[in-house]
């Protein structure tokens, strides 16, 4: 907790602040066009849902080098066409840790998948129009998941 004071003036003497770590969400598109997505449980809301991979970034690690391990970890796939989208705060008042956002194009299988025990998950590749649905839907329930597939639509790095 910690004492603020506002742009106004005004203080808040009990402002909560959530301090989480950085994580790296990728949308990786094969060369047919295809999104590399999961099917995957999450206990926070306690169900399976269509996602993106995605994952903390380890200290020190720089953050593409994390959204490539974590690629390759959750999907077997690896790309060596890369873009970052942007780096993007997930609760403008509580902080959250900071999203940041790769596209990987021309994404190919190299290996199996190797996720952590803690993460089942199927991987599961999906047309753009698929995932779209999927996130209008809320079958896509991260928020972090739905702003980087619609950062990569509306970028036009992937093909609706």
């Amino acid at each position: 907790m910690e004492e603020v004071r506002l742009p106004n003036g005004r203080i808040v003497s009990d402002f909560y602040q959530v301090e989480l770590p950085d994580f790296a969400v990728i949308v990786p598109v094969t060369a047919e066009g295809l999104v590399v997505g999961l099917r995957q449980y999450k206990h926070g809301v306690r169900r399976t849902s269509t996602m993106l991979p995605a994952g903390l970034i380890h200290e020190g690690e720089e953050p593409l080098a994390a959204a490539q391990r974590e690629l390759f970890e959750e999907t077997g796939y690896a790309s060596s066409q890369w873009h970052e989208l942007g780096a993007f705060v997930v609760d403008g008042n509580r902080g959250c840790g900071r999203a940041h956002v790769f596209v990987a194009l021309a994404a190919r299988r190299d290996s199996e998948p190797s996720p952590d025990e803690l993460e089942p998950l199927e991987v599961a590749l999906a047309r753009p129009a698929d995932m779209v649905r999927a996130a209008l839907t809320g079958e896509m329930v991260g928020l972090a998941h739905v702003a980087a597939l619609m950062l990569a639509l509306g970028g036009g790095w992937v093909k609706k």
